[in-house]
């Protein structure tokens, strides 16, 4: 026995084991310590945790096996893998698009592509590949062990996956394996590489690497690029083009500086490789001296099977499967193998093309207005609410009239008084901080509550103090006319596009709740403006028009957001991706509240600014937008089954910059409710011709009067469900135009409590309040009609708190508040 276990049997006995406890220790004495396993373990003789612990000639010993193990695997791995034929590589692949009825729309694939020799490659551009990508290419063994536990682990935790790190990998890559990071491929592309290292010299490997690269412009290649980008052969790029091609392969989709939002960071890398081409001592500092202009590229030559609207359809298909599928790149896209199944109806983008192109003949004419007429640019999008298919799209001119922006996705056009129902919504959804509810929170208000809508008004914070401007004056709102409107309901506020009455909301019910309320409707959180600003409800923001017309689905749809998409399906190689099609829609505000700001928009397109629409024929919700300086112009409007969103601006295609739209179309201004309710209405009385006419739904009760500060009592402040035939303006003549300015009347005695001089509404009608003039006859005060104003004053820009510089008011003091938004 050892002495554990005759300590062990020594305690028995001791604890009355007895005769038995006796005859078990002299028996396990007379027995000896036992014949040893051939493995010991748990270890024989050792009690307590010693006994599960292992020796260190264990520990050895597993390690020898496991090593043993590894490294059999890895030969095992090594001699069954196969390198692939490369003639595989070369052969022509599309990427084929089908329309939402499954009929091919076009096609795209790696048809641009010359295999050529290393001696016909510039030098130039081989130096200036291997500064950029590997400066080790000519002397490392082809692969980097970091690179790839980085990535490994990366899709481990299932983060962003990275590229191969050596530029012999990402040939193994580009020739021989799919596109997809994915584990197993990762090992393939280890053991690949190491055979193409052993088996082939590094010119060889340049070779093959610099052929089958992907440099975007549907370019694979270097000679395919170098004509794609510089119209010149490969073998005659120069220093400065090969460092702006070199650049490309980190990511063509990011450093073509043909797009404009990419110009700045291709310079940025250009210039980077320039010096990591002095550092490799490829060029000499002079020579990296004389690269000092940046080569701009020439223009791309656009497909014939990307004409008219397909190029932009396509581009909007290949964002959203990129965006949906990670792993699908648009290096992978132009080799082919995919095909991608989409929402867009072909009918109805032909209809949407043909209305724009009817409205621009028929109003635009650059010959005889040059100054004017050129440079009109026009972005649309029309979705199913509820659904969140688009079904058609207007992205521009088209590629082969040298547009290649997808306006339908533009970002940077300022959507004026269509912003207005989000302002609207948020405080029939959340409340105003100006009232509380019995429970201490916010009180919720209707269409019926009753804001000053006179021209210069002072902004007021919810706890009364005054908004101050940058100028440390008081900040005061500017209208489209210099009229006093007296206290309105924000119904007609909204059907006229008053200025005043939103601003103050906003600031009642908090900029940043209807930050938060757009972004739940649909609007993306990066195109909003800084929701601090005082300007914010009036349009500020830069929303596209796919967003835009997403948002005001969410109102069609009784409050149910959906996500935009543009594409059911994906096949890669024959096989479906998953994650495509129509996402379950979300439940962004209450349906009372949607249906309600939904008949206030029915109220604009009845009775004020949306006017045109009435020649549909049909019932129709929507706002008109225009912006400050009249830069821009929208309409977004909706029926029960489809939303279409319409912007027109004007820009500079040299500097991307704005231009206003005044005298356009010989016109002194363009509204919103001109020349874009024109598009909207020709191209839904075509894409509503076979669906039956449909009514919203009724609104049900939402909230409770409650007026600004100020106004005059009414007989009624009760919840008011309303409908949308009724009539909410004065039965008199109205135009799109801006109204003359309106000279303030002499000051009035008027009625106490009664705000005066001005319009405001009749107390018989808290519904429809007529802006009428409240002051007693006896004093003369005088009526003054309004009109239905969309368009911005020049000179308004006035942001508390930064973001703008607003223009002193002529009226004694204060900022004047930008009329843009209208």
């Amino acid at each position: 026995m050892t002495r554990a276990e005759m300590r062990k049997a020594a305690q028995k006995k001791g604890k009355g084991g007895g005769r038995r406890g006796d005859a078990a220790a002299s028996a396990a004495v007379a027995a000896g310590p036992g014949k040893k396993r051939f493995i010991d373990y748990p270890r024989f003789g050792k009690s307590g945790i010693r006994r599960w612990l292992p020796s260190w000639k264990q520990w050895l010993s597993g390690f020898l096996l496991v090593f043993g193990c590894f490294v059999g695997l890895v030969f095992y791995l090594y001699q069954s893998t196969k390198v692939p034929e490369l003639n595989d590589l070369v052969q022509n692949q599309n990427t084929i698009y089908y329309w939402a009825d499954n009929t091919e729309m076009t096609r795209k694939g790696q048809t641009n592509r010359q295999i050529v020799e290393l001696k016909d490659i510039s030098p130039n551009l081989q130096n200036a590949v291997i500064a950029a990508e590997n400066k080790s290419f000519q002397t490392d063994s082809g692969i980097d062990p970091k690179g790839m536990l980085r990535a490994v682990w990366n899709m481990a935790k299932g983060g962003e996956t990275q590229g191969a790190s050596t530029i012999t990998q990402q040939y193994v890559k580009n020739a021989y394996l799919s596109q997809e990071q994915t584990l197993s491929r990762k090992v393939k592309e280890f053991f690949i590489t190491l055979k193409i290292n052993q088996e082939k010299k590094k010119p060889e490997i340049l070779t093959g690497y610099l052929n089958t690269s992907w440099f975007g412009r549907g370019a694979n290649g270097a000679q395919a690029a170098a004509q794609a980008y510089y119209g010149v052969d490969a073998k005659d790029l120069n220093v400065c083009q090969s460092a702006m091609l070199a650049g490309l392969l980190k990511g063509a989709a990011y450093y073509d500086p043909t797009n404009p939002d990419n110009k700045e960071r291709a310079q940025g890398r250009w210039s980077w490789i320039l010096d990591q081409m002095v550092d490799t001592k490829a060029i000499t500092p002079d020579e990296r001296a004389k690269c000092n202009v940046f080569p701009d590229p020439i223009p791309q030559k656009p497909s014939s099977n990307m004409n008219g609207e397909i190029s932009y359809l396509v581009d909007t298909a290949n964002k959203y499967v990129m965006a949906t599928d990670k792993s699908i790149t648009p290096q992978m896209i132009d080799r082919g193998g995919l095909k991608i199944y989409t929402t867009f109806e072909k009918d109805k983008v032909d209809a949407l093309k043909s209305a724009v192109d009817a409205v621009k003949s028929e109003n635009l004419n650059p010959q005889k207005r040059p100054d004017n007429d050129t440079n009109i640019q026009f972005g649309s999008a029309s979705i199913r609410p509820g659904d969140g298919a688009i079904v058609a799209l207007y992205g521009g001119d088209g590629v082969e009239n040298g547009h290649f922006d997808n306006n339908a996705d533009a970002t940077g056009v300022q959507v004026g008084s269509t912003f207005k129902p989000f302002v609207l919504a948020t405080a029939m959804q959340t409340g105003v901080q100006t009232a509380k509810d019995d429970k201490g929170k916010p009180k919720r208000i209707n269409a019926d509550s009753r804001y000053l809508a006179d021209d210069m008004s002072e902004i007021r914070k919810p706890d009364g103090s005054l908004v101050i401007g940058d100028d440390g004056k008081p900040y005061r709102q500017k209208n489209e006319d210099s009229g006093k409107r007296g206290y309105v309901s924000l119904r007609q506020a909204m059907q006229y596009s008053y200025n005043v009455p939103f601003v103050q909301l906003n600031q009642d019910v908090g900029g940043q709740n209807v930050a938060d309320i757009a972004v739940q409707m649909g609007v993306k959180k990066e195109s909003l403006a800084d929701p601090k600003t005082a300007t914010f409800p009036l349009g500020t923001s830069t929303i596209s028009p796919i967003r835009m017309a997403t948002a005001y689905g969410t109102l069609a749809a009784s409050g149910k957001e959906a996500e935009p998409y543009s594409v059911t399906k994906v096949e890669v190689s024959g096989v479906e991706r998953p994650g495509f099609g129509k996402k379950e829609p979300k439940v962004a505000l209450e349906p009372a509240v949607a249906d309600n700001v939904t008949d206030v928009l029915v109220n604009v397109a009845v009775n004020g600014t949306g006017k045109k629409t009435k020649d549909l024929g049909r019932p129709v919700a929507g706002k008109t937008g225009t912006t400050d300086q009249n830069k821009s112009a929208w309409w977004v409007g909706y029926t029960p089954q489809l939303v279409t969103s319409v912007a027109m601006w004007r820009e500079d295609p040299t500097k991307h910059e704005r231009q206003s739209l005044n005298g356009t179309g010989g016109k002194e201004s363009i509204h919103g409710g001109d020349i874009p309710t024109d598009v909207f209405t020709r191209y839904m009385r075509a894409a509503l011709a076979n669906e039956k006419k449909m009514d919203f739904p009724t609104p049900q009760p939402v909230g409770t009067e409650v007026d600004s500060s100020g106004a005059p009592s009414t007989a009624s402040a009760t919840a008011t469900p309303t409908t949308a035939d009724t009539p909410t303006a004065p039965a008199q003549p109205q135009s799109q135009a801006p109204q003359p300015p309106v000279q303030p009347q002499p000051t009035q005695t008027c009625v106490p409590g009664v705000d005066c001089p001005g319009d405001q509404p009749s107390p018989s009608s808290t519904k429809n309040p007529h802006p009428g003039n409240s002051c007693l006859p006896v004093f003369g005060c005088q009526t003054q009609p309004p009109g239905p104003t969309d368009s911005s004053s020049p000179g308004g820009g006035g942001k508390p708190g930064g973001g703008g510089r607003p223009t002193p008011s002529s009226t004694g003091g204060g900022q004047q508040g930008a009329a843009a938004g209208q």
